[in-house]
């Protein structure tokens, strides 16, 4: 049996980081919403687990399917052997969610091609093991998010469409967030900017009007129709700009 499914992007419509908590982790409020932009990810048994990568170049070495994958045999306390292809088309470090997308799919995919194995086992605090965002992509929508990741409120999918830019700088959450206990700050941008200076003048580039997404590095401007998110992509002249667009829209 093989089973392929989409691991949407996300991004952060609004979010606020209201604490360091003694564990070493934050305390966000956030609402964020997934997009048609994903990743591919096909599942099958093996005889042994190995993953195969494709598209957008990402580390092999401890990729999130992988930390799913064990997470969740260590769950079951069961071997799942499987085969994974990863097909990436979010851009890695750009704080659209990928890493964590592409390990609540491999959750959801083994779920379905092990039932008997794997059961009535919940798959909640299995992705709270693996990553904060993990739990808020065992399902698609539009949600607000609290507490590290753990608490999901689902809400109504407004219709929308969005113009991202990625100006192909990978950042590293834990480094912005390390940053971010150095000099605060309502949301992340300003910690983002410290760890990648870079980022000052793209985002300068852009205008006022573009916001930043998790921890960076994409920016993204939303618009009521497709028409209205490729006009910003021109407005804000990104053909002058070294940098990877998309024009998505929100899905439930």
């Amino acid at each position: 049996m093989s089973l392929a499914l989409p691991a949407r992007a996300k991004l952060n419509l609004e979010l606020r980081v209201v604490r360091r908590r003694a564990d070493g982790f934050h305390d966000l409020d956030t609402t964020m919403q997934t997009i048609d932009l994903h990743d591919v990810l096909v599942v099958e048994r093996a005889r042994t687990t190995e993953l195969t990568l494709s598209g957008l170049s990402v580390a092999h070495n401890d990729n999130s399917v992988l930390k799913a994958h064990d997470a969740l045999e260590r769950a079951t306390g069961k071997k799942l052997p499987a085969s994974f292809h990863l097909h990436k088309r979010i851009p890695p470090g750009s704080g659209m969610g990928g890493a964590s997308s592409d390990a609540a799919a491999a959750l959801r995919a083994l779920k379905a091609v092990y039932t008997r194995e794997v059961g009535d086992v919940d798959l909640r605090p299995v992705a709270e093991q693996v990553g904060s965002d993990v739990p808020f992509f065992l399902s698609s929508g539009r949600a607000h998010v609290e507490g590290r990741g753990e608490k999901v409120t689902a809400q109504p999918t407004t219709p929308m469409w969005f113009a991202i830019v990625w100006p192909g700088i990978e950042l590293s959450t834990r480094l912005v967030y390390a940053k971010w206990d150095e000099v605060g700050g309502e949301d992340l941008r300003d910690a983002a900017v410290r760890v990648e200076p870079r980022l000052a003048a793209f985002a300068e580039q852009l205008g006022d009007s573009w916001r930043m997404t998790g921890s960076g590095s994409a920016f993204f401007r939303a618009a009521p129709t497709r028409a209205g998110a490729e006009e910003a992509l021109s407005l804000a002249g990104v053909d002058k700009l070294e940098c990877w667009t998309a024009v998505a829209t929100a899905v439930a």
